[in-house]
C-alpha cells in the first residue's frame, strides 16, 4: 500500500513543541493523582479528605499514563521511520536507563538510609539489582517504585516495534501491523469477557488494555505524516472505543479498592477525559494545535521523564517532614516544586550529559535540517 500525498499541514519530523507540553501535563496529572488522591500512607491520612475540592479532578490524573502511551505510539513510530534496529535499540537504551538508574538509587537510599516506611517495596539487594534491568516483572520481582509499572508496558511496546523495524517500516506495513494488533487486543478482550480463553502469556504480548493507546498514537502519526485517509482514522476510532473500555475498567478497580469517597471519580468523567485526550492528540496530528518551540517548552519536555520517576520518592521523603508544620495545600505545593527542581537537576546535570556521551555522533545540522524529536517524547 502506497502512502498518500504528504498533507499541507505536515511539518516534517522536526521537534513538536506541543508534545513537550502534553508530556509535561501528563506527568503533572500523574503527580496530582498521587499527591492529592492516592498516597494515604505518605500523608498519614486520606488525601481526598484533605483536598475534597480537587480530588474529583486530581483522581483523573491516573489517566496521565494513558496519554503517555498515545504519545509514545506517535513518537516511537517517528523514531523508527528510516532507522535500523541497532539505532532504535541504542536510542531507547540511552533514553530509558540513565534517569531510571538514578531514580532506583534514590529509592534504595531513602528506604535504606532513613526510617521511611510509606510505599516501601521491602526489597532485598538482589531484588534491587533485578529492578536495575527494568525487566523485574518478567522475573516476578516487585517494582522498587510503583510508577515503574508503565515502563514494563513501554518495553513490551518497544519489542513489538523492533519486530516491525526488522520487517521494514513502510506506510502499508505500519497499517497492517496496527490493524492486526488492534484486532488481537479486541479478540483477547472478548474471549476473556466470555470466559472462553485467557492466557497470561498472550496478555503480556498483546497488552489488550494498553494496545489501543499505542496503536492510536501510531495511526495519528501516519495521519500527521501522510494525511488523514480513512483507514488510519478507523484505527484511531477503534483505539478510542477500546481505550474507553480499558480506562473505565482501570479506574473502577481503583475505586473498588479505595472506595468512592477516597477515589471520587465517575464513569462519565473518565469518558470525558479519554475523549479530550483523543481530541487533543487528533488536533495535534492534523497540525491544528501548534506551539512555537522554546527553551521553556524543551525544558518542560526534558524534565517529564525524571519527574515521573522521582515524584514518588520525593513525596515519601518530603511530605512526612512538612505535615504538621504546613497546611496540606502548602505541603503539596512545596513537595511538587521540590520534585520538579530535582527533576531539572537530573535532566540537566545527569541525564543530558550521559545521553550526549552515549549517543552516536551525527552529521552537523544545517539550517534546512530540523532537529528530530525522537528521544524526548516517548516515555513518561
Amino acid at each position: 500500500m502506497h502512502a498518500p500525498n504528504r498533507p499541507k499541514h505536515a511539518r516534517g519530523d522536526g521537534r513538536l513543541a506541543e508534545l513537550d507540553l502534553l508530556r509535561f501535563l501528563a506527568a503533572l496529572a500523574v503527580l496530582a493523582f498521587h499527591y492529592l488522591v492516592a498516597y494515604a500512607s505518605v500523608w498519614g491520612d486520606r488525601p481526598a479528605e484533605l483536598f475534597p475540592a480537587l480530588a474529583p479532578i486530581a483522581g483523573l490524573g491516573i489517566l496521565g499514563v494513558e496519554l503517555f502511551f498515545i504519545i509514545s505510539g506517535f513518537v516511537i513510530l517517528m523514531t523508527v521511520w528510516g532507522r535500523g534496529l541497532g539505532a532504535f535499540a541504542r536510542s531507547r537504551l540511552v533514553r530509558l536507563y540513565p534517569a531510571y538508574w538514578l531514580s532506583l538509587i534514590a529509592v534504595a537510599a531513602v528506604y535504606g538510609l532513613t526510617g521511611a516506611k510509606a510505599l516501601n517495596p521491602k526489597l532485598s539487594p538482589g531484588e534491587y539489582l533485578v529492578n536495575a534491568t527494568m525487566f523485574q516483572r518478567l522475573f516476578k520481582v516487585t517494582d522498587a517504585s510503583g510508577v515503574y509499572w508503565s515502563l514494563w508496558a513501554e518495553l513490551r511496546f518497544y519489542l513489538l516495534m523492533a519486530i516491525l523495524v526488522i520487517i521494514g517500516v513502510t506506510y502499508g506495513r505500519v497499517l497492517t501491523f496496527t490493524g492486526v494488533w488492534l484486532a488481537a487486543a479486541l479478540g483477547v478482550k472478548l474471549l476473556a469477557a466470555a470466559e472462553l480463553y485467557d492466557d497470561d502469556v498472550v496478555r503480556e504480548i498483546v497488552m489488550p488494555d494498553y494496545a489501543p493507546y499505542f496503536a492510536a498514537g501510531m495511526a495519528l502519526y501516519l495521519i500527521h505524516k501522510h494525511g488523514g485517509s480513512w483507514l488510519p482514522w478507523l484505527y484511531v476510532a477503534a483505539g478510542y472505543g477500546l481505550s474507553i473500555d480499558s480506562a473505565l475498567a482501570r479506574v473502577a478497580r481503583r475505586v473498588d479498592a479505595a472506595g468512592f469517597k477516597n477515589m471520587p471519580v465517575t464513569d462519565v468523567s473518565v469518558v470525558i477525559a479519554i475523549t479530550l485526550i483523543f481530541v487533543v492528540m487528533s488536533l495535534m496530528a492534523l497540525g491544528l494545535i501548534r506551539l512555537k518551540p522554546s527553551r521553556t517548552l524543551t525544558a518542560l519536555g526534558g524534565i517529564t521523564y525524571p519527574l515521573y520517576l522521582f515524584h514518588s520518592v520525593v513525596a515519601v521523603a518530603v511530605i512526612p517532614l512538612l505535615t504538621g508544620h504546613l497546611p496540606p495545600w502548602a505541603t503539596a505545593i512545596v513537595t511538587a516544586l521540590t520534585a520538579a527542581a530535582l527533576s531539572y537537576l537530573v535532566y540537566s546535570f545527569a541525564e543530558r550529559p550521559i545521553q550526549r556521551l552515549l549517543k552516536p555522533r551525527r552529521p552537523t545540522q544545517t539550517a534546512t535540517t530540523p532537529a528530530v524529536q525522537v528521544e524526548k517524547a516517548s516515555v513518561p
